[in-house]
């Protein structure tokens, strides 16, 4: 299930996404049109700001704004920051691989294949969604 923090991130970003122009946005100003927390959206923009999809501006006129353009910013980036592994165990994933604890052989487990399966579907939709998509 896809976190609220997740939900919230995607919304902020094609919030700033759909603005015509790429001057900053105060939180505020999106938290109040996405119905988000405040609080809790300061913490996932300063969570996205500080992998690099994000930059910001402080004092009068400032706020948060994209730093590529929809087009360039990937989902699956964009998950992996705001959600972690994509993959539903830890066996399975790229880029946070684990060996799971109740399991002496990887090869020989009925749900180790089936996880890959899923990986590999969920990866190929989110490589090929970028932020200019949701908008």
């Amino acid at each position: 299930m896809l976190s609220k923090k997740t939900k919230y991130g995607l919304k902020a970003l094609a919030f700033m996404a759909r603005k015509e122009d790429t001057s900053p946005v105060q939180i505020a100003t999106i938290a109040s049109s996405e119905n988000i927390s405040q609080k809790f959206l300061e913490s996932i923009l300063l969570t996205l700001r500080k992998n690099g999809v994000l930059g910001s501006k402080k004092g009068k006129g400032g706020g948060y704004y994209l730093l590529k353009a929809p087009k360039d910013i990937n989902m699956s980036e964009v998950m992996r920051i705001l959600e972690g592994p994509i993959a539903m165990v830890p066996c399975v994933s790229l880029n946070f691989y684990e060996r799971c604890d109740d399991c002496p052989d990887e090869n020989a487990c009925s749900v180790h294949s089936l996880m890959i399966e899923l990986r590999d579907s969920s990866l190929s939709i989110l490589n090929n969604k970028t932020l200019a998509d949701l908008i």
